[in-house]
């Protein structure tokens, strides 16, 4: 092969789709042939993430194909690794999927790809080989340290490369110089041998000879045992660091991840395994009613949002003793909340934290539907909610919901947590110390302390959230991580909506079950809850019925509500209640002057003014059945139902004003957008993969040939752009994905000129279209509203 592009070019459809789809950022965006393809795979950013996804295995093999002398076996590496060569093979056959390594010249010997030896300076913890490592030096001094090696000046080298040669041989047995140098120099040797193979030292590069030289270092860097890379740093070379670990790369390297330990239950779907599944089911219900009874709370006393952005620490406390949990669950709950887009903050200046018109949507859905939703909003998301309340680097808080707490390895590292215990045998609970491990083995560049903090948090918060129980992943959580529909697994261990309560003469109702959602909100409304458990206990009170009647409800209505859902008769206690308060209420309305007060009685009116709380009114009369105030209509209500009153706002057409708390909403912001990826990290879908090899393989045409025959292959047929209804439009753009079959549409630019292009549509959704299309030989969206029609294509067209 000529060159890298040259190879990847050569390969089959299979083989770049099955690239693709193990780097899917090679693709964002499609790039124009199979040269920038090439030139994109081997940039830094793109080499290190394809190393990120290596195990340790596969990546010590890439490393070993790096230090051992070209060309490279399979045997060789099975050799070196000390490993079967199935085990090389299944390594090497991976790397090649990826293009970290691709075969230069044939004959089965593989190179590393370009760009990946950069990524790794230090290819299975061994120093440059002796030519590259005292590369920099003079000759003079090259000279030097070989004449006290040899005992006499070189002769015959008058460059710096026979220089490095003849140093070259003389290390290749470096033993007799490593006795030479003492005890402590072997012992300063040994400290670099299994890598990394630099050191930290003074004055690495005054010119030293074996004869002054006095302390352990010096004496190695006079006899050529360690390079001076500049004035404090020294380098082991690869010959000596080989020869210290008797020829080995690595001390240990399984082919294969560690055993999973942990505790173990009954196994085979025993008593252990359904009481694990019923505990995370539990879980996830306990997680949908808290996550409900927050946003509800906060639907009518909402937090402020920080100047500095996310939730203050007294918030938080307020949600942790509302919900009676945790202060780290209720971050979890909150910032879940807001990974899902049922929370948002209003404005951008002194704004509130609201629930989003997508948190009714959500009521909507049963139980299930509800917990899936949030499930996959916390495992997308990138905010970490285990570090609310921490110190950042310079030492100042971490609030929930503010910015401090994203990480963008959140989102793979609590799948990789997941699908170890989705991989753990029947019965076990697999232990913290064995995830970390295997992750260890399966990701071995992904480490430090906030990586072993986020496996603790991601068990700690799957079990809150409930997909798991007892350490012990869920089948519907199995389900989730698959890409498959978590609810009917769910659905089945979780208890039926009951729309029946059961009221007492003591002003309290009780809940025996989860309540459909019509009849939980409406109590919600009315009545305040008093506990929650496998019962929840409502209470009704004067403030709650007004509640309900200042929401629209009206006393006939709340109780024929009520008489409707309750098992027992209404007690006359609650309908006295009901009566007393929906009497007086409304008898009073307040509107703005700045605002007034208007009555249907003078002498309620009387008796407000002979009150002696009325002085904060600020108000004066103006008719017999007329206050007028100073005080906004707001204060003003609030200061007439302190004195026990329940006046209602009034329009200024003298209508009522029904003040709905429980409705107030913000909307997301215009610019935010939820990105959803699956559960494993950033992927492509099929579909996009195959059209966009298409795509690279008519680059490639493209480039040979020359734009305009392109363009020529690619022509649309002759004749006006089509045009059809945007419902049929829609309709038959579906039906050919499904086809597989290629289309002629109309598009309308940005300037409104109408062309013709031929595309074999992938994909619709989100007011887009995506397909590749012929005449531009690319993979292109089209916005559906600049669609003018759809016709079918004649085989000659």
């Amino acid at each position: 092969m000529e060159s890298f592009a040259d190879w990847l070019r050569a390969r089959e459809d299979a083989a770049l789709r099955a690239l693709l789809a193990a780097r899917p950022e090679l693709v964002t965006p499609v790039p124009a042939d199979l040269t920038a393809l090439a030139a994109r795979a081997g940039t830094p950013v793109a080499i290190s993430r394809a190393l990120d996804r290596l195990d340790r295995f596969t990546l010590a093999v890439l490393e070993a194909l790096l230090v051992l002398p070209r060309p490279v076996s399979p045997n060789d590496l099975a050799d070196a690794m000390d490993a079967t060569q199935d085990d090389v093979r299944q390594a090497l056959e991976r790397l090649e999927r990826h293009a970290l390594i691709w075969e230069n010249g044939g004959g089965g010997a593989f190179a590393p790809a370009p760009g990946v030896r950069p990524q790794l300076p230090h290819p299975a913890g061994l120093g440059p080989p002796v030519r590259e490592v005292f590369a920099g030096y003079t000759t003079e001094r090259l000279a030097a340290i070989i004449t006290d090696l040899e005992g006499e000046e070189p002769r015959g080298f008058a460059d710096s490369a026979g220089l490095l040669d003849r140093l070259s041989a003389l290390l290749a047995a470096p033993e007799r110089l490593i006795e030479d140098a003492g005890p402590e120099a072997r012992a300063a040797l040994l400290q670099l041998a299994w890598g990394p193979p630099v050191g930290r030292v003074a004055d690495a590069r005054r010119p030293v000879r074996v004869g002054t030289a006095t302390t352990p270092i010096e004496r190695l860097l006079a006899r050529g045992l360690l390079a001076a890379e500049d004035d404090r740093t020294v380098t082991l070379p690869r010959e000596v660091g080989l020869h210290l670990r008797e020829g080995r790369l690595f001390r240990d390297v399984p082919a294969h991840p560690p055993e999973l330990t942990g505790s173990v239950s009954t196994p085979g779907g025993g008593d252990g395994d359904e009481l694990a599944v019923r505990t995370a089911a539990g879980e996830a219900f306990t997680t949908v009613r808290l996550v409900e009874e927050l946003l509800e709370r906060w639907g009518t006393e909402p937090p402020p949002v920080l100047r500095s952005g996310g939730l203050a620490v007294r918030d938080l406390r307020a949600v942790a003793t509302l919900l009676d949990v945790e202060e780290w669950r209720a971050a979890l709950l909150t910032e879940v909340a807001y990974a899902t887009g049922l929370l948002t903050r209003s404005g951008t200046v002194d704004g509130e934290w609201l629930p989003t018109p997508a948190y009714d949507l959500w009521l909507a859905r049963d139980t299930a539907g509800r917990w899936t939703e949030l499930a996959r909003g916390w495992l997308t998301s990138d905010r970490v909610p285990g570090l609310a309340g921490e110190r950042d680097d310079r030492d100042r808080m971490i609030n929930a919901l503010s910015e401090a707490t994203v990480r963008s390895s959140a989102p793979a590292l609590r799948a990789a947590v997941l699908n170890v215990l989705a991989s753990a045998g029947p019965g076990l609970a697999v232990d913290e110390e064995s995830i970390r491990a295997r992750l260890s083995w399966l990701h071995p560049r992904r480490t430090g302390a906030l990586r072993d903090r986020l496996i603790g948090w991601t068990l700690r918060e799957a079990a809150a959230l409930g997909l798991t129980g007892f350490g012990r992943l869920a089948p519907y959580a199995r389900d989730l991580l698959d890409g498959h529909d978590p609810e009917p697994g769910l659905r089945k261990h979780l208890p039926e909506p009951v729309d029946e309560i059961v009221i007492q003469a003591d002003l309290t109702a009780v809940a025996p079950g989860p309540l459909v959602t019509e009849l939980a909100r409406e109590l919600a409304l009315s009545a305040d809850v008093e506990s929650t458990g496998g019962a929840t206990v409502y209470r009704f009170t004067p403030t709650s019925i007004r509640r309900a009647l200042d929401a629209g409800r009206t006393a006939a209505e709340l109780t024929e509500l009520l008489s409707r859902h309750s098992v027992t008769p209404l007690p006359q206690p609650l309908t006295y209640l009901i009566e007393d308060v929906a009497r007086r209420h409304g008898h009073l309305r307040v509107g703005s002057l700045t605002s007034y007060v208007r009555g249907d009685s003078p002498a309620v009116l009387d008796e407000i003014l002979a009150d002696r709380r009325s002085g904060t009114l600020r108000a004066h009369r103006l008719a017999p059945t007329v206050l007028a105030s100073a005080l906004p209509r707001g204060e003003l209500l609030d200061a007439l139902r302190g004195m026990g009153l329940a006046p209602v706002a009034e329009e200024p057409g003298g209508g009522i004003i029904i003040t709905r708390p429980d409705v107030l909403r913000a909307d997301p912001p215009p610019t935010a957008e939820v990105v959803r990826v699956r559960p494993g990290g950033a992927t492509a879908d099929d579909s996009m993969i195959a059209a966009a090899v298409r795509a690279l393989r008519a680059g490639d045409e493209a480039a040979r040939h020359g734009a305009e025959q392109a363009r020529r292959r690619g022509d649309a047929p002759s004749g006006e752009p089509p045009r059809s209804p945007a419902a049929a439009t829609v309709e038959r753009l579906r039906a050919a994905v499904q086809s597989g079959t290629r289309v002629w549409i109309g598009y309308l630019d940005q300037q409104g000129q109408s062309s013709s292009r031929i595309v074999e549509p992938v994909r619709v959704e989100g007011g887009f279209l995506t397909g590749y299309d012929a005449t531009r030989a690319a993979v292109h969206r089209f916005a559906l509203h600049r669609i003018t029609g759809v016709a079918e294509l004649d085989e000659d067209s």
